[in-house]
């Protein structure tokens, strides 16, 4: 008999707690049941972004009663650890970078996003940003760890549009009509690209994104996921194609501003300005968009440039997005943060940073209206109708590989120093046991 009331009262342990996990938070919010509590939030956004954050919640707050106390620091890294290990977390923390959260995650500290939010809110991202959220926990089960907030998008290609419309240009869509546009700017006698990747300290990181890019356009994102986990090698063949692919691009003669020499020693920021010499010296600059900061000023987006994304190699792999941004995940499990992280699923949450400029939603509920600039809004569509994408893989790589060895050595590879062979194995040595 005692066995039996035990059953019961698991199994209506186990109904509550179902029940639990189909709550709807963020209803409960709205209808004003955790009005005057608390919750605190820390990351990066510091000065004018910290600004632009409060305001953003501002709303959220006004029909809810729920305070979020946001506190950004510029040595985030180092604090967040301290409090996290320190048992002193904030309710919900804001990562740049997916790789130190997935840190956390496998010890056990972040909360399960499958536990404490409803499933719908997955519906408001692709599936590519729900793989990107999902990582190991403790036992070496997956778990959700986090939801995106706020991104950037990288792979584009930037042109001067009215010197390519009277050249008689045309923005390709496919890998042939990039080729086809590279081989006719050269006939035309031009350099079709504008490269450069020196960057101080960081020199090399531009190589980096463009291998990123070509990983995501030969290879399946499986692969990507792989690589950048450090079980596919460098020296593989699939990421020896990919390097390979933007090396003939590079090397080849006539097809680089200044020639394959010049690469290493030109200034990322500097490389694109050629193009809006009169006439241009170059044609094509791959880089994400805040590039745009280096171009000369008084031009506008739209009329005096413009960009596309770099096309589909395969139409098996299609032309994934590569991105950057923000990832929140939640440290303190109580009804009133999962009402704050269910309303950070929603586009609604960022509104007034997107009408702000400079941010863009990878939720599916964003409206396109709400970006109020040209490049804002051609990269919003872009997101909004994209069927895949994968982080920056240098950004989720060891520090010790993707901001240490793989700018080094792919450097070297593209001065001339080292070869290929040489590269992809030091790279390889380096990623840590």
């Amino acid at each position: 008999m005692k066995k039996f009331g035990f059953v019961l009262a698991a199994c209506a342990a186990s109904l509550l707690f179902a029940a639990h996990l189909t709550a709807d938070p963020l209803a409960d919010a709205l209808a004003g049941k955790y009005s005057g509590k608390t919750v605190t939030m820390t990351g990066p956004f510091t000065d004018n972004d910290a600004v632009k954050f409060n305001e953003s919640v501002k709303d959220f707050s006004a029909k809810t009663g729920i305070k979020i106390v946001y506190e950004g620091s510029k040595e985030f890294e180092a604090s967040i650890t301290v409090r996290v290990e320190g048992g002193n977390a904030p309710d919900i923390v804001d990562f740049p970078q997916p790789g130190l959260l997935a840190g956390f995650a496998k010890k056990g500290k972040v909360v399960d996003l499958n536990k404490a939010l409803p499933a719908s809110y997955k519906k408001n991202y692709i599936q590519s940003w729900l793989d990107m959220a999902t990582m190991s926990g403790p036992d070496g089960k997956d778990v959700m760890a986090g939801l995106w907030a706020r991104v950037n998008v990288k792979g584009t290609v930037w042109y001067n549009k009215k010197a390519f419309d009277k050249a008689g240009y045309k923005a390709p869509t496919t890998w042939a009509e990039l080729i086809a546009l590279q081989n006719q700017i050269k006939k035309d006698g031009d350099a079709p690209w504008a490269i450069g990747i020196e960057s101080g300290a960081a020199t090399g990181w531009p190589a980096t994104d463009w291998t990123e890019a070509l990983m995501l356009r030969t290879t399946s994102l499986q692969n990507y996921d792989k690589w950048v986990a450090g079980k596919l090698k460098f020296d593989s063949p699939e990421v020896r194609k990919a390097i390979q692919t933007w090396s003939d691009i590079w090397f080849a003669d006539g097809n680089v501003y200044g020639g394959r020499k010049a690469i290493a020693t030109t200034g990322f920021g500097d490389a694109p300005k050629v193009m809006f010499d009169n006439p241009p010296k170059a044609w094509l600059h791959n880089q994400g968009n805040f590039i745009t900061s280096f171009f000369p000023n008084g031009l506008k987006a739209g009329e005096d440039y413009d960009f596309f994304n770099l096309p589909a190699i395969d139409a098996k792999y299609g032309a994934p997005l590569l991105v950057g941004g923000d990832i929140y995940a939640m440290f303190n499990d109580r009804p009133e943060v999962r009402a704050v992280m269910q309303y950070f699923s929603s586009a609604a949450s960022i509104k007034t940073w997107i009408q702000s400029g400079g941010v863009l939603a990878p939720q599916k509920d964003v409206d396109i209206a709400w970006y109020t600039n040209y490049v804002d809004k051609k990269l919003g569509t872009l997101l909004k109708e994209a069927k895949g994408l994968r982080f920056d893989g240098s950004d989720l790589m060891p520090g010790a590989v993707g901001a240490g060895s793989f700018w080094r050595e792919i450097t070297s590879y593209v001065s001339g120093s080292k070869s290929l062979d040489d590269a992809v194995k030091t790279i390889d040595a380096s990623w840590p046991k």
